[in-house]
């Protein structure tokens, strides 16, 4: 997958709201081991996966097996 550059979320209340369920997201992750889903976007079209958040940085959302997506192409969280 190719990843842009642009933020898909044009509100500033709605990032910091990502923000937050990101971290709650890891502290699932690394405490109990439990699975979100994620609903994303790359180039071509809106995507979603359900997995285990391993890591966050200020960039990006690190998933099992080094599965990387960029933070700004994230739509929402559903934990």
């Amino acid at each position: 997958m190719k990843f842009p550059n642009t933020e898909v979320l044009g509100d500033a209340e709605k990032i910091n709201e990502r923000n937050a369920d990101l971290n709650r997201a890891l502290s699932l992750g690394n405490l109990e081991q439990t699975k979100i889903k994620i609903y994303f976007e790359d180039d071509t079209s809106c995507k979603m996966v359900e997995t285990t958040v391993w890591g966050v940085t200020d960039k990006r959302l690190i998933l099992k097996q080094g599965v990387v997506i960029p933070i700004n192409r994230v739509h929402y969280i559903k934990l």
